[in-house]
Parts: C-alpha cells; sequence; structure tokens
C-alpha cells in the first residue's frame, strides 16, 4: 500500500508546508528488517524525514540521509528519489530501550550522541553535494531541523513521528516539514510557532483519525493554505538478482570459484531491504565466464 505526502502553500505564499502519512512504509520497513521498538521508531523517522527532504526532487535525482551516532544502533541510512520510492536499514535492528523519563520510545538514546547526520545529494546535471552536521538532540527531527538552517540555510521546523503498539507494529507514523520564504513577516512566524507548539505529536492526531489536509489545517490554521499536490510514498528497493551479479562478477574469477568449491552456491542480501538472492552453482559458473 501506498502513503501519501502532501505539498502545500500557506499565508498567501509566505510558507512552503508538507504533510507526510507514512505508516504503511514504517511498517513494511519494521517488517523487512525485523526491527524491535526503539529500533522501529528510530529508522522510522529516518525516512520520514528523507522523504520530506526529497519531496522537491525531479527527474533521477536523490537524496540519502545517513545518522552515526555512539548508541545501539550504530548507523541508520534511508534514501529517496523524486518519485518517493523510500529504502532503508540500522545496523542494530533488534534494539527495545526501556522509555525515557516522559514515557516515550527512547530514540535519543538509541541514537547516542555525540554522533552526525550526513546528507547526500544526486541532483542530475549537478555535482554530487554533501552536507554534515553535528547531532544536537538524538531525536531526529530536531537534528533535520538543525541539517536544514545550518547546511541547507533555509528556516524550517520538522516534525517527526513514529507510534508503536503493544505488538511492534506500527500503529501510525507521520511528519511534517515547513519552510518559511524569504520576506515572510514576523506576524506568520509568530503565528506558525504557536500553531506547532500546541500540536501536539504528529502520529498521536493520524491515529485519532486527521488526514493529512487535516493535519495541515492544524499547522497553519484552516482556509490558510493552498494545497498544490500530493506525492504517492512507498518502500521500495531498486535491488535485483541481476544487478547482484553484476556485483559478483566484479570480484573476479578467483573469488567466485571460492564461491563454488567452498560453498557450492552463494546467497547475497541487500543491506536496503533486506531481500535475500540466491545463486546455484550453475550461475556462478556461467558469472565466471562472464567476469
Amino acid at each position: 500500500m501506498t502513503d501519501k505526502l502532501l505539498r502545500a502553500l500557506a499565508f498567501d505564499g509566505q510558507v512552503k508546508v508538507y504533510v507526510i502519512d507514512a505508516k504503511n512504509t514504517v511498517e513494511e520497513a519494521r517488517k523487512r528488517h525485523d526491527t524491535w521498538r526503539t529500533a522501529t521508531a528510530a529508522l522510522g523517522r529516518t525516512l520520514i524525514g528523507t522523504a520530506l527532504l526529497a519531496a522537491n526532487l525531479k527527474g533521477n535525482d536523490q537524496i540519502t540521509a545517513d545518522i552515526t551516532g555512539e548508541g545501539p544502533l550504530g548507523r541508520i541510512l534511508a534514501t529517496s528519489d523524486a518519485k518517493m520510492n523510500l529504502r532503508g536499514f540500522v545496523n542494530n535492528p533488534q534494539v527495545a530501550l526501556d522509555s525515557n523519563e516522559e514515557g516515550k520510545i527512547d530514540v535519543k538514546g538509541a541514537v547516542g550522541l555525540p554522533g552526525f547526520l550526513k546528507v547526500s545529494k544526486q541532483i542530475e546535471n549537478y555535482e554530487p553535494y554533501t552536507g554534515q552536521v553535528p547531532l544536537i538532540s538524538g531525536e531526529l527531527a530536531e537534528d533535520f531541523t538543525y541539517y536544514m538552517a545550518v547546511s541547507e540555510q533555509t528556516p524550517s521546523s520538522i516534525g517527526l513521528s513514529v507510534l508503536v503498539d503493544k505488538g511492534d507494529i506500527v500503529a501510525q507514523a507521520g511528519g511534517f516539514m515547513i519552510q518559511v520564504m524569504p520576506g515572510a513577516t514576523e506576524e506568520t512566524i509568530s503565528a506558525l510557532e504557536d500553531k506547532i507548539n500546541n500540536l501536539g505529536r504528529v502520529s498521536d492526531l493520524l491515529n485519532s483519525g486527521l488526514t493529512v489536509e487535516q493535519l495541515l489545517d492544524r499547522l497553519v490554521g484552516e482556509g490558510n493554505s493552498k494545497i498544490l499536490d500530493y506525492l504517492d510514498v512507498r518502500f521500495n528497493c531498486h535491488c535485483s538478482k541481476e544487478r547482484f551479479s553484476d556485483g559478483i562478477k566484479l570480484l573476479g574469477k578467483d573469488d567466485i570459484q571460492a564461491m563454488i568449491d567452498e560453498d557450492h552456491g552463494a546467497e547475497v542480501v541487500c543491506h536496503y531491504c533486506n531481500e535475500a538472492y540466491q545463486f546455484s552453482e550453475e550461475e556462478l559458473l556461467a558469472l565466471v565466464e562472464e567476469a
């Protein structure tokens, strides 16, 4: 099932707003990587943040968010293309910490400080670009917001939220990004700050039945926005057996022959989606000839 990302303008064009419902995307990631409660929330927030940053990509553009901290999760990585095909992984998926002092999932503790958020962009007809900022929170929404301010020099507010139920299934997941355009008035900025401060958790609002359109109204005020369009969002990896065949050939004849002699076949697993591809002895022999 696909999810939905809404793009809109508000306050007579002074503000860009993006709102995403990503429940199915995050649940698919959880199932593929068998993530436990805290890892699910951290990976889910990273996927949602990456989708929001990718909302203005075009053509064959791609973006990758790479988070590394000192906590038990290790590395978290997510990528998206312009068609909102998301994929990602966490190095240590079986992490379930006790709730924090506020009774919420302890993403900060699982990510761990100090750490870094690195965002890489591959924009068609441009040189690849990478920006990196230190993690200032570990909760990730603040860290993505800090990245936008420092590396993109775009004043923004980002909210990321994943609600995991007692069975460790994703009950709801979503987020938003608000970008203040040059020339926005102090009155507009003040109104936005009040709305955001009183919003509550996005996943709770979505879980209560709010749509992305209603969440947009909560963020900027009813009747104060113009919806531009919607994007379909999904967890979708572009790995394939053919791609891994090309990778195996690059190992060279000796290494492929060693696989045949020692294991009489091979299994290759995609880091991004955990899909496993089996290569028989006969298939490897064919790759030796092609290598």
